[in-house]
C-alpha cells in the first residue's frame, strides 16, 4: 500500500509539469499572432489539441448520461471562451501579467466558497495587486485597459471552468478533457477562420501550431484531470499560485518581455493572496483551481 507522501508527490509533479507546459505553449502562441492573429492561434490550439487528444483518449467510448451532457457542454464552451480571451489579452499585455489577472477568477471562487471573514483579507491583497496594475503609470509602463479586461474575463471563465471541470472529471475522467476540447474547438474555429482566413492553412505554420497545441492543451489538460482527482483543494491552490511567475519567466525567456518593479510587486500581491487563501480557506465543498 503506497504511503501518503507518495500519493501526493506524483500529482504535484504532474501539475507542475502541466503549468510549465501551458506557459511555454502560450509563448509559442504569441509568436503566431503576426501570421494568424489571436483568434487564429486559439483555433489552431484547440483544433489540433482536440485531434491529438481524440486519437490518444478515444473519447467516443465514454459513457454518457442525461445529467452529464449539460456540464460537459458548458465545460467546453467556457474552455473555448477562456482560451480566446486570454490570447486576445496577450496582444497588448505581457504574459506574466495576463496570467496574474486571469488567476483572480479561481481566487475569487475559492474565497466565495469560504465561510471565514479572514479570507476577505486576501481579496484586499489581490485588489491591491490589481490597483498596482491599473494604467496610471507613465506612457512607457502603463498597461492596456482592454488587454487587462480581457484577461479578467478569462479569469471569470476559468472559475466557471473549475466548477464544470470537476463534474466532468468525475463523470468522464481523462476523456472529459478530450470531449471538452472538441466542443471548444467547434465553438472557436469559425471565429479563427473568419479572422485569419487562408493563413490558417499555411503548411509552414504547422510545426509551430502542433507544438503549441501539445504544450498548451493536449498535455496540460490531460495531466490536470489526473491531478484534479488526487490533490486536495488547498494543495492545488498553493501550487497554482506560482503560475503567474512561471508565465512571467516564460515571457522573459521566449518573448523578451521585461516587467517593471511595480508590475512584479503587483503579481506578488496576487500570488500571496492566493497562497493565503489556500492556507486559511474553509470551503463549503472542495474547489480545486485548474489550468487555463
Amino acid at each position: 500500500m503506497p504511503s501518503r507522501p507518495s500519493t501526493i508527490v506524483v500529482p504535484i509533479l504532474v501539475l507542475l509539469v502541466a503549468m510549465l507546459s501551458v506557459q511555454a505553449g502560450a509563448s509559442l502562441a504569441k509568436q503566431l499572432f503576426p501570421a494568424v492573429g489571436a483568434s487564429g492561434a486559439t483555433a489552431f490550439r484547440l483544433v489540433f489539441a482536440s485531434l491529438i487528444m481524440a486519437a490518444l483518449l478515444r473519447p467516443w467510448r465514454a459513457r454518457h448520461t442525461r445529467g452529464s451532457l449539460r456540464p460537459l457542454l458548458l465545460y467546453g464552451i467556457v474552455l473555448g471562451a477562456m482560451n480566446l480571451m486570454f490570447y486576445l489579452s496577450l496582444r497588448t499585455i505581457p504574459l506574466g501579467i495576463a496570467v496574474a489577472l486571469e488567476f483572480t477568477g479561481p481566487l475569487a471562487l475559492a474565497v466565495f466558497s469560504s465561510r471565514r471573514k479572514l479570507d476577505f483579507l486576501w481579496v484586499l491583497l489581490a485588489a491591491l495587486g490589481l490597483w498596482l496594475l491599473l494604467p496610471l503609470e507613465s506612457a512607457h509602463t502603463r498597461l492596456d485597459p482592454l488587454g487587462m479586461a480581457l484577461a479578467l474575463g478569462a479569469g471569470v471563465c476559468w472559475a466557471l471552468y473549475i466548477v464544470f471541470g470537476q463534474r466532468v472529471s468525475s463523470d468522464y475522467g481523462m476523456q472529459g478533457a478530450a470531449l471538452g476540447t472538441a466542443i471548444a474547438a467547434l465553438c472557436i474555429a469559425p471565429i479563427g477562420i473568419v479572422q485569419a482566413g487562408s493563413a490558417l492553412f499555411d503548411v509552414n505554420l504547422l510545426p509551430l501550431a502542433l507544438g503549441m497545441a501539445l504544450l498548451s492543451s493536449a498535455i496540460p489538460y490531460s495531466l490536470e484531470m489526473i491531478a484534479l482527482a488526487r490533490l486536495p483543494a488547498q494543495t492545488f491552490s498553493i501550487l497554482m499560485s506560482v503560475e503567474p511567475a512561471i508565465g512571467a519567466l516564460s515571457g522573459l525567456l521566449f518573448l523578451g518581455e521585461r516587467l517593471t518593479t511595480m508590475q512584479w510587486l503587483a503579481m506578488a500581491c496576487i500570488m500571496l493572496a492566493s497562497i493565503g487563501c489556500a492556507i486559511t480557506v474553509t470551503p463549503r465543498k472542495p474547489v480545486a483551481p485548474t489550468l487555463e
